[in-house]
């Protein structure tokens, strides 16, 4: 179809006379220019609406900071886990090291590339799989399930075993370095295997590129160890204390909360997808030989009734979130209607939430933990969120959420399964349907 409107002087014209016809728009014009869009339409009432109590919390300590990375899919699950081991061992801002876990998730995502490049060598350089394959080779991104894999592979350490460095801390440079090795490495896999190479040989050199990953991982976040000394004070002065001990038996020895006995709860209101089934997305994961990242999608209304129940639990809960939208940083605001931007410039850009998925408005750009909620007659009217942004932003790191912003932005909560019903665990149990790797959930 040929492109035929343009923009011409007499449409200009009419623009321009039209806006001249009320004279608020030179104020507002003015109002706008001088201080921005969203300061000129914040909703004046969001402090009283996000009053920061609650009457339902799980006691939680000192919240962390990711700094300029991308890692608050593993801040948020480890977050959740250290929570258990702080309540049990009265140590309330213990923390866990995520740089630990960081260093073998990039290096488990390179292998995870190298063999969906093998897997996919036989399709065209254009093929649609290919290209969101060599989009993004080894990105410091995540989701839930890609935390779970790690820490059950690999264990946890406390963050004084093995902090963060200024490559973890801010990720751009590596992910940079990074990114291209693994592209040009890609490149070499295509020609090998459309060769007809062996698949011995093609292995070995899998290998030979991983060990270049791997130094180039201890260079930029350090080498982790194998074994480790314990020695924690609580806030008692109690010492817990282990000459010698590994990450994995540190985590069988020390917590008790079982990750496969978490589902992921989804609301993707979409026609493209049903409720009460099960649904995967292709090529996602981060450790060869790990458990699928599926989810089961349910009604956002299911989303708080269980989010309630885990909280009543004593149990926090790691949520998948679009971050970007109606929220202030600095103040730790996360309401549903922050910014009345549509009454500002006399518009409608209100969409629907399947919508804003299916036309690329809405992405999960974010997660975060509840650690609380406000109940009213049983009815939750705001919850408590920790974040990983540091202590600068909100109340101490903590934000609130409003009811429409957690109907409007939240898309996935994760529930531990005896708060699902017999229905929903059979549902999450099924088979999914396998999405392609460029959904709208990707």
């Amino acid at each position: 179809m040929e492109l035929t409107k343009e923009i011409n002087k007499k449409i200009l014209a009419d623009f321009n006379k039209n806006l001249n016809q009320d004279a608020t728009n030179n104020v507002l014009k003015n109002s706008v220019a001088e201080v921005g869009i969203y300061k000129a339409s914040e909703n004046p009432e969001a402090k009283t609406l996000l009053n920061p109590s609650f009457n339902v919390t799980v006691e939680t300590g000192r919240v962390s900071n990711q700094k300029h990375s991308g890692r608050c899919w593993l801040f948020a699950a480890l977050n959740t886990l250290r929570t258990e081991f702080a309540l049990k061992n009265n140590l309330k801002d213990f923390e866990l090291s995520q740089n630990y876990l960081s260093f073998y998730d990039r290096l488990e995502k390179a292998n995870y590339f190298y063999q969906n490049v093998i897997a996919t060598a036989d399709l065209p350089i254009e093929d649609r799989k290919v290209n969101v394959l060599f989009s993004s080779p080894n990105g410091d991104g995540g989701y839930w399930r890609y935390a779970a894999n790690l820490i059950e592979k690999y264990g946890v350490v406390p963050n004084y075993v093995m902090p963060e460095t200024a490559a973890s801390e801010n990720t751009t440079e590596f992910n940079s370095v990074l990114g291209q090795m693994l592209r040009k490495n890609g490149i070499e896999l295509r020609s090998l295997v459309n060769e007809k190479v062996a698949q011995s040989k093609i292995d070995q050199r899998v290998e030979e590129m991983l060990s270049e990953v791997y130094r180039l991982c201890v260079y930029s976040f350090g080498l982790p160890p194998q074994k480790f000394e314990l020695s924690l004070q609580n806030d008692n002065g109690k010492l817990i204390e282990e000459q010698s001990i590994t990450p994995k038996d540190f985590l069988k020895r020390y917590f008790t909360m079982d990750l496969n006995d978490y589902a992921i709860i989804e609301n993707a209101p979409q026609k493209s997808k049903k409720y009460h089934q099960v649904y995967t997305i292709e090529g996602t994961g981060n450790v060869v030989g790990g458990a699928i990242d599926k989810f089961l999608n349910l009604p956002i209304e299911r989303l708080k009734e269980l989010s309630i129940e885990q909280l009543k639990g004593n149990d926090t809960i790691w949520f998948g979130n679009d971050v970007s939208e109606e929220s202030d940083r600095k103040k730790g605001y996360l309401l549903g209607n922050l910014y009345q931007y549509d009454q500002l410039f006399g518009i409608d850009s209100t969409m629907e939430k399947g919508q804003r998925l299916d036309y690329k408005q809405a992405a999960v750009s974010h997660a975060m933990t509840i650690t609380g909620v406000n109940l009213i007659q049983g009815e939750p009217n705001r919850w408590k969120v920790e974040n990983s942004w540091g202590q600068a932003n909100g109340e101490k790191g903590y934000f609130t959420m409003d009811e429409k912003w957690f109907e409007d932005y939240v898309y996935e909560v994760i529930i531990n399964k005896k708060y699902l019903t017999t229905a929903e665990l059979a549902g999450y149990e099924q088979t999914p349907i396998v999405l392609p790797a460029w959904d709208s959930l990707a």
